[in-house]
């Protein structure tokens, strides 16, 4: 996605295009590897010396608030961001620590909800090991 086609998209979050917040979700909508707020820092900072961590922080808090992007907590105290809004589960594989995307309706886990209850987000989240450390630890084993 381009940086005018990445501002588009701002806009029609209702988010007014800058410089960082363009280049925070052009991180995020390019790598789709659902990283922290430290991990974006890290990665733009090189780039964009003008860029405080506070600046990225506050950033993916609006993204948030307006829809444009998700939070993902898979384990306590570690937030990631996903520009995938879409209706999707995540896979967190416990050797390496990457997160994946499971595409299907989260929905099918809804549980019989009382009268008077409104769920407004629901969170699928699963551990365990990625294929390619699958195969890591059978090479190790053998």
């Amino acid at each position: 996605m381009t940086n005018s086609e990445v501002a588009a998209k701002l806009r029609e979050f209702g988010i007014q295009p800058s410089q960082p917040r363009v280049a925070i979700y052009a991180y995020l909508d390019k790598l789709r590897n659902h990283p922290t707020a430290d991990t974006i820092y890290a990665a733009l900072a090189p780039e964009y010396p003008s860029l405080s961590r506070t600046t990225v922080y506050n950033t993916l808090k609006l993204f948030r608030s307006c829809g444009a992007a998700q939070g993902v907590i898979i384990e306590d105290g570690e937030m990631r961001f996903d520009a995938d809004i879409s209706k999707h589960a995540h896979f967190k594989c416990t050797e390496c620590g990457e997160v994946h995307d499971l595409f299907f309706d989260p929905a099918q886990f809804l549980p019989s909800v009382p009268p008077d209850f409104y769920i407004s987000e629901i969170h699928v989240n699963y551990r365990g090991v990625c294929p390619d450390c699958c195969k890591k630890l059978q090479k190790k084993s053998s």
